[in-house]
């Protein structure tokens, strides 16, 4: 069983950053694809980026050039650099690790976009 925990969540001023973190129970990473996912009030969750098991990234475009994904193999955390935020970026952000028919979610960080 897989534990993730999210931390560094928060409120702040649009145009501001925050920086998300992930940490595993184990290391999964060079198995695992690493995902952050956010659910705004009355929305659908959704995909923000990922980084597979070799590096790889992918963002959703409406984050793209805001946002990074990062990992440290040595601490087992995955983070996600914010900046440039938005009142649209309002939601809680989830770290989930794939793997097969094996999925692990955190249970979320609320981040708030707000003047």
């Amino acid at each position: 069983q897989v534990q993730l925990v999210e931390s560094g969540g928060g409120l702040v001023q649009p145009g501001g950053s925050l920086r998300l973190s992930c940490a595993a129970s184990q290391n999964i990473f060079s198995i695992y694809v690493m995902g952050w996912y956010r659910q705004a009030p009355g929305k659908q969750r959704e995909l923000v980026a990922t980084m597979t098991s070799s590096g790889s990234t992918n963002y959703v475009d409406s984050v793209k050039g805001r946002f990074t994904i990062s990992r440290d193999n040595a601490k087992n955390t995955v983070y996600l650099q914010m900046n440039s935020l938005k009142p649209e970026d309002t939601a809680v952000y989830y770290c989930q690790g794939r793997m097969a028919t094996y999925v692990y979610w955190g249970q979320g960080t609320q981040v708030t976009v707000s003047s």
